[in-house]
């Protein structure tokens, strides 16, 4: 876009936004190497309606944006013209406590939401694994985390949404199915709460192989003890060097690949004597050493990837969970990192990128084959920008 055509542009979005809330975009502002031209920051929903309703007359390319933690996640966008910052677009708005619900605006922070329903004994069902989450973000990805076995989705959780359109309207549908679904930008959303458990106990087992998991699963369902999660965390090998990656190591039996032993947990919540007990019960029914703590692992909650890594999401029925990491491991060439959730046979992996991009299409082809005759799925959510804009990514669509 010429200089010309951007002064007036940035002045139409100033008018909307307010003179110290429209600019230029910086280097930071960014999505998957493609920066933006300009950012804005509305701070109510007639001001988000507004600046779409500017951007689409003048046909710009808009991406909105919260804490920006995922904003990388998907395939690239073929431009980036405008980031609409929805932070200021924050706040808890009638939170009825006996009705166990509450309007989220968008740009609030999951934490600070958390942190406020629970001064009133109340919480949202969702724990998604990025630290700075807003509501609206986790929406667009429906990144719930570890509760999700229990309460289900984010979208799940959702009375309905109030939203504004590309053509620069607002409304409101019951429910929610993605962005694609409404076409437009989430404002806030009428969310249904729980209570703040009284008591929260960890029961882990370790995992040898990825075989132990559909018995570890199948077991800890059996015993009717209403897991609120179950997750496992089979870690990568040790790093060449490392004092567990030696000869000798206990860590690396002779003649094998070095693979630390990973383990599941799962979470119980609710009375602490009657916790207490399910707890009990759980460990004496699991043959594996079980150990019960009140916090929880050091992994729980936490993707197994990070910003240099290809990072991948499983789907697929916990009985075959083995064969797709088994499928993974074996062509990467190394026991890449997986973690997530057990019980519902949702898991990310970590690639990392040194491999190159014709070996981590290998990689993708081999467990797609894999999971084929299996009812599952997989796809690569984010990777690095040099490889993001070759590489078969998910569309954000298909993400939430």
């Amino acid at each position: 876009m010429d200089l010309p055509a951007r002064e007036p542009l940035l002045r139409a979005l100033i008018d909307i936004c307010g003179p110290d809330f429209a600019r230029t975009a910086r280097r930071a502002d960014a999505v998957a190497g493609r920066r933006a031209s300009f950012v804005a920051f509305p701070a109510t929903g007639q001001a988000v309606a507004d600046t779409l309703r500017l951007a689409t007359g003048r046909g710009l390319a808009v991406v909105p944006r919260g804490a920006g933690s995922k904003l990388d996640w998907g395939s690239p966008p073929a431009g980036v013209d405008l980031l609409l910052d929805l932070r200021r677009l924050a706040g808890i708005r009638h939170h009825d406590v006996e009705l166990m619900t509450a309007e989220i605006a968008a740009g609030t922070s999951v934490r600070a939401a958390q942190a406020a329903l629970a001064l009133r004994g109340q919480r949202l069902a969702v724990d998604p694994p990025s630290p700075a989450a807003t509501l609206g973000g986790m929406l667009a990805l429906d990144e719930t985390g570890p509760l999700r076995h229990r309460f289900g989705t984010a979208a799940d959780q959702v009375n309905h949404i109030t939203y504004a359109t590309r053509d620069g309207h607002r409304r409101t549908s019951d429910g929610f199915d993605g962005p694609a679904g409404i076409g437009g930008v989430v404002l806030s959303a009428h969310m249904r709460l729980e209570p703040v458990p009284a008591a929260r106990r960890w029961v882990s087992v370790p995992v040898t192989t990825p075989r132990d998991i559909h018995d570890l699963v199948q077991e800890t369902l059996a015993q009717r003890v209403t897991p609120s999660a179950i997750e496992i965390d089979l870690p990568a090998a040790p790093k060449p060097g490392s004092l567990a990656a030696q000869p000798g190591s206990l860590a690396v039996p002779p003649g094998s690949l070095a693979v630390p032993p990973g383990s599941l947990a799962v979470l119980l919540e609710g009375d602490p004597a009657e916790v207490a007990d399910r707890a009990a019960r759980l460990r004496r029914a699991l043959e594996t050493p079980a150990a019960a703590t009140s916090m929880p692992p050091p992994w729980w909650g936490r993707y197994p990837f990070g910003p240099s890594d290809v990072a991948l999401r499983i789907e697929v029925p916990t009985a075959d969970l083995q064969a797709a990491v088994f499928a993974l491991r074996d062509v990467a060439g190394t026991p890449v990192p997986v973690r997530g959730a057990a019980g519902r046979g949702i898991v990310h992996a970590a690639l990392p990128a040194s491999l190159g991009l014709a070996h981590t299409e290998r990689v993708l082809d081999a467990v797609r084959g894999v999971l084929l005759a299996r009812g599952g799925r997989c796809v690569a959510i984010a990777a690095p920008p040099e490889i993001s804009a070759e590489l078969d990514m998910a569309s954000r669509q298909d993400l939430g």
